[in-house]
Formats: structure tokens, C-alpha cells, sequence
């Protein structure tokens, strides 16, 4: 859930890292813009119902496979373009 949210999100992820990447050690004072954005991206997602099914169902999916066949399905790198 958390990965699919990210993904969603990535370009507030891409503002928050580079402002992070920037700014170093003040990024706890100079990132709070970035920070506030991508936190509420992530809980909007996170508090959607919707979102929560459909994450729950792929899981459900994944779990039911992997029950069948006893073969863990690789998970998804997320790729950043940087």
C-alpha cells in the first residue's frame, strides 16, 4: 500500500528528495513545504477506502497465488527518473 501511495505521489517524492538532496542538514527547516505536501498525498491515499480495497484485493491476489503454487512473486522496484 505504502509502495502504490509512493507511486502516486512521486512527483511530490521527487520535490521532497531533491529539496532534501540540496539542503543537507537543514533540510528539517527548509524541506517543511516539501515534507507537508508528500505527507498529505500519502494520507490521502492511505485514508481513501477505495484505495484500502483495491490494495487489499492485490494483496489477496498475491496471497492466493502464492498459496497454489508456494512461489513468492517478486515485488516491484519503483524507478525513479533522476
Amino acid at each position: 500500500m505504502r509502495d502504490r501511495a509512493k507511486e502516486l505521489c512521486s512527483d511530490k517524492v521527487q520535490a521532497f528528495t531533491k529539496c532534501c538532496k540540496e539542503t543537507g542538514f537543514l533540510m528539517v527547516v527548509k524541506c517543511r513545504k516539501e515534507n507537508t505536501a508528500l505527507k498529505d498525498c500519502l494520507v490521502g491515499y492511505y485514508t481513501d477506502p477505495s484505495f484500502n480495497e483495491e490494495c487489499k484485493a492485490e494483496y489477496l491476489k498475491q496471497r492466493e497465488e502464492y498459496r497454489a503454487t508456494g512461489i513468492k512473486k517478486k515485488r516491484q522496484k519503483i524507478t525513479s527518473n533522476v
